[in-house]
């Protein structure tokens, strides 16, 4: 895609009459930055710069238009399937281990994350992944936007990306997101102790059409799962998570807690506790099901 965008950039300067110095000039950038994009080396553009080469040589947005697909090569590849498949999502579960998904992060706390990346190799390429991310958060404030069911391990709580302060409005910002309506926020104790998920963070994709796709992730790796029969598997261990995470209110208050640095010595609710406030809530709310859609599954098992 960087070269069929670069083909375009170089087809459109010829007809303009411009050479790559002129073009860098009206567009702020030096001349061989143009050689870059043309060649499809070096760094990719930004989408800043997307935009002003659309715009000086007169492209109607198709540079624009082209560059998602540009800025999707940034990222291994293991990453790209899901990003395509997450934007046509119409419900998001997501159990997280280590840190806070990219859809809720703070600009602060994606920096820092995106700053320690092993395949990160220059400044540029890391506002490009940070631009990409906080892009896709658009998502969430859309018309066609997904149901999200969080569940945060309380490693994600405790570990201080960032720094104080950056954790401490990250934290705010989960605070803030748990009141939408289509965002439901859960936190799974470290006293739960073991788990089927425990080697990574996982994810399941509801899609349209009733279709679904299971994505797990590490530090260096990830792999989407679209057989049917893997999605099954680990669409229950995802159910299981919610069963044994807190119930919804319970995780608000532990994150405030958290933020407010009073809960080291705090008394989480015991198992049967939970339970019982669980299944409260269910009644309160008419009972919905863990799985909204999903026939499956007859056992009962506590639910959030």
């Amino acid at each position: 895609m960087a070269a069929l965008f670069g083909a375009r950039v170089r087809r459109l300067r010829t007809a303009a009459g411009l050479t790559q110095a002129e073009l860098g000039a009206q567009t702020h950038v030096v001349s061989t930055r143009i050689t870059q994009i043309e060649r499809a080396s070096g760094a990719k553009p930004t989408l800043e710069l997307a935009r002003a080469l659309d715009a000086v040589l007169g492209a109607d947005n198709l540079l624009v238009d082209l560059w998602p697909y540009v800025y999707r090569e940034a990222f291994p590849d293991w990453s790209r399937a899901f990003m395509a498949h997450s934007e046509r999502a119409v419900s998001i579960g997501q159990y997280a281990a280590h840190l806070v998904p990219g859809l809720l992060q703070t600009e602060e706390y994606a920096r820092a994350v995106l700053s320690v990346g092993t395949t990160l190799s220059s400044e540029e390429q890391l506002e490009e992944r940070l631009t990409a991310r906080m892009g896709r958060q658009e998502r969430l404030r859309s018309a066609d936007r997904p149901q999200l069911w969080v569940v945060l391990d309380e490693a994600v709580l405790r570990r201080p990306v960032g720094g104080r302060a950056v954790m401490c409005e990250q934290l705010e910002r989960l605070l803030e997101v748990a009141a939408e309506p289509h965002i439901t926020l859960q936190v799974l104790p470290f006293d739960q102790g073991a788990h089927d998920a425990m080697g990574g963070s996982l994810t399941i994709l509801a899609l349209p059409g009733g279709s679904e796709v299971a994505y797990t992730e590490g530090a260096h790796y990830g792999q989407l799962i679209e057989e049917p029969s893997e999605i099954e598997r680990f669409a229950l261990t995802y159910d299981r998570l919610r069963a044994a995470a807190l119930p919804p209110l319970m995780s608000l208050d532990m994150i405030r807690s958290v933020m407010e640095g009073s809960h080291r010595g705090a008394k989480v609710p015991s198992r049967t506790e939970r339970r019982r406030v669980a299944q409260e809530q269910l009644q309160q709310s008419g009972g919905r099901r863990l799985r909204r859609g999903r026939g499956r599954s007859p056992r009962r098992r506590p639910r959030p």
